[in-house]
């Protein structure tokens, strides 16, 4: 196999054409191996509007549904290890005023396993930022939704429920929780690359959440964490040595739940984010603000693409799916 530097190197041809092209502002690329050896590479801004500012190895970015995998599913599997969990158990558990007015309605017979693999009947997303900007009354809200049920989606509800269920069990908001590996839910603003220039908020975001209903909730299971290229691959080199981690919580992040996920990931599939190059043992999550990262427990290898690619808006053609793919690919060929 080629050196870690050499893979890397190729996957970024990639990116240096998509920053070159204009398609995204800017992006950072990393890859880790099992011994610990790391190669960053970067190119481009990490803002251009109102005024340019150069990326950089440590730049900040808006992980979003990256929150998924490196806080959420990863704090719920170690309860889990613990005891203090159990996956089975319906959320009303630690959720008892789920729905509390339709005692019989199937959400309160959802899971915690469930949430984690997205195989509820809860919808993809809602426009919840919408309903309440107070925080209080839009938990309140999202517990009390009778929400439109259907056929089993990846869905934003899912671990916006679960980070409902982790902020009870701990007795603190979510964004009063140490995430570790150098995460934040409160970067530090002038170090964070831009996201998108909100038409809700009236201004470009730099080191504010991303994702308006995690925005207006606080913090939220689906969205809001803030990281490093440096934070996601600590975290990446752990699960691929078993560091850090409960053996358990890890053994769940790997096995199979369906063909494409397992508990909160993603798993090798032809067509999906990380590339049809990938040997089973892959797992990866994506974020919408143009973040993703990939685990290969097999070759011991990770890499980690993070983009500003909604900078300044999210309604241009950035091909980010086509780059993710490209850069994958170039790791396993």
């Amino acid at each position: 196999m080629p050196s870690l530097y050499d893979l890397t190197q190729r996957a970024f041809l990639s990116v240096e054409t998509a920053v070159e092209s204009g398609a995204i502002p800017g992006a950072v690329l990393g890859a880790v191996n099992t011994d610990g050896a790391r190669v960053v590479l970067h190119a481009g801004k990490a803002q251009i509007v109102p005024e340019s500012v150069p990326i950089s190895a440590d730049t900040w970015f808006d992980l979003a549904s990256l929150t998924k995998v490196l806080f959420t599913s990863t704090q719920i599997l170690e309860e889990a290890a613990s005891g203090r969990v159990d996956l089975d158990a319906p959320l009303t558990t630690l959720l008892p005023d789920f729905r509390q007015h339709a005692p019989g309605c199937p959400e309160r017979q959802i899971t915690f396993r469930q949430c984690l693999g997205h195989q509820t009947p809860l919808p993809a997303a809602e426009p919840l930022y919408t309903y309440s900007q107070d925080t209080r009354t839009l938990r309140a809200f999202i517990l009390q939704r009778e929400w439109t049920l259907g056929p089993a989606v990846y869905s934003d509800i899912n671990f916006i429920l679960l980070g409902l269920a982790l902020e009870r069990l701990r007795g603190k908001k979510l964004a009063e929780m140490e995430p570790g590996w150098g995460f934040d839910f409160a970067p530090p603003r002038d170090e964070c690359a831009a996201t998108e220039l909100c038409p809700w908020r009236g201004r470009v975001l730099r080191g504010e959440i991303h994702d308006k209903t995690a925005f207006a909730l606080g913090g939220a299971g689906h969205a809001g964490l803030f990281g490093r290229m440096g934070d996601v691959l600590g975290f990446a080199h752990d699960l691929l040595t078993g560091s850090r981690l409960h053996p358990d919580t890890i053994s769940l992040m790997r096995k199979p739940l369906s063909k494409t996920r397992t508990l909160g990931w993603e798993r090798a599939y032809i067509g999906w984010s990380g590339g049809d190059a990938c040997n089973e043992a892959v797992i990866g999550h994506t974020g919408f603000t143009g973040t993703g990262l990939w685990v290969d427990f097999e070759r011991g290898l990770a890499w980690s693409l993070l983009t500003n690619r909604v900078h300044p808006t999210r309604h241009s053609d950035s091909g980010i799916a086509e780059l993710r793919r490209a850069v994958g690919d170039s790791f396993n060929s």
